[in-house]
């Protein structure tokens, strides 16, 4: 008589992938044993891959990725009901993430138990439960995405389709990251398509609007310093005694007036040369687009750009006469940390 232990290995051996009914491809469920279904622990193993497959002509290779961390959009799914579960198209099954939701920070855990979304760009695919748990509004909201180990407590509670605790929020700063790096711009931004038209010339950008210089302000001019040149009058003599005579006083001598040094003037300062308008063929690297002008201030003293107003949103973009200039700062908002800076073409 084969061991338990044997009889999973067979199981893992004849699971298959085929087409199921809403969001995703389900995995084929493992025949019961002699002793009835698989329950507890056991029933999260062994996890499947299966074979790569095709979505809107991208091929999927499924791997057991550990540290799996990404961004990207949670869309519905019509399978788990009321169960905390969901889809993916690369993560072994079964296996268990935290889902975060970008607009409110809420993260919870989830039992990814099906191959999907089988259509669209979604990331992952969410249960009922899982949505309602998470608390998105849409069929199209920006999450993360990151695999992790849980406790056997909190796993036996998503088997069983009911919820584990949510975790703790995340930090508005660590959101703001997570946004960046998933590229979420305002709709006035180029999708690729378009910055791809205009970097051929056939869509050229409003130019950027060139700092007003700041006048110098005018030297202060040196004051005179004036001498007193009004002699002290001599005192009076004194009326002698008429017994004897009395010897006039000598006049007293003006006090020395010290000499003013001559002041040295001051040069007024050159005004800044304004920076020159982008001629034709020069480049304009686009940063980012931000909600508030504080933040796309922030970003323009960071990366030496300037901030543009569009729409109500504020882009912050860098000025490059050729294409090398360009790269350069391109490479430089990069490093600064927004991943999602691209190169136009000026005007």
């Amino acid at each position: 008589m084969k061991s338990a232990a044997s009889r999973l290995l067979l199981t893992a051996a004849a699971l298959a992938l085929f087409p199921a009914a809403g969001g995703g491809l389900a995995l084929a469920a493992a025949p019961p044993t002699a002793s009835g279904p698989v329950t507890g622990p056991a029933a999260d193993y062994p996890m499947v891959l299966g074979a790569p497959f095709a979505v809107d002509g991208v091929t999927y290779t499924p791997a057991d990725t550990l540290n799996y961390d990404a961004v990207g959009y949670a869309v519905p799914d019509a399978e788990g009901g009321g169960g905390i579960s969901g889809s993916h198209r690369t993560l072994p099954l079964p296996c268990y993430v935290e889902v975060t939701s970008l607009d409110s920070g809420r993260t919870i855990l989830v039992r990814l138990e099906r191959r999907g979304p089988i259509q669209g760009d979604g990331l992952v695919a969410l249960s009922p439960g899982a949505v309602a748990q998470l608390g998105l509004s849409g069929a199209h909201a920006p999450v993360r995405v990151r695999r992790v180990n849980p406790p056997e407590g909190e796993r036996a509670l998503l088997r069983s389709g009911q919820q584990a605790p949510a975790r703790m929020d995340t930090p508005p700063g660590l959101l703001t990251a997570l946004k960046r790096k998933l590229g979420i711009l305002p709709p006035a931004d180029p999708r690729p398509e378009t910055l791809a038209a205009a970097l051929a010339g056939q869509a050229a950008p409003a130019a950027m609007p060139q700092a007003k210089p700041i006048a110098a302000a005018p030297a202060p001019s040196a004051r005179p310093i004036v001498r007193n040149t009004t002699p002290m009058p001599a005192p009076r003599p004194s009326v002698p005694a008429p017994s004897a005579p009395v010897a006039k006083a000598p006049a007293a001598k003006p006090a020395p007036q010290p000499v003013a040094k001559p002041q040295p003037k001051l040069q007024p300062k050159p005004e800044p040369k304004p920076a020159p308008a982008a001629s034709h063929g020069s480049y304009l690297v686009q940063v980012g687009a931000f909600s508030t002008r504080a933040n796309a201030e922030k970003a323009a003293r960071e990366v030496g750009g300037s901030v543009t107003p569009a729409g109500k949103f504020f882009r912050v973009r860098i000025a490059a006469g050729s294409q090398d200039d360009a790269k350069a700062a391109l490479g430089k908002a990069k490093r600064a940390g927004y991943a999602d800076a691209r190169i136009q073409r000026a005007p």
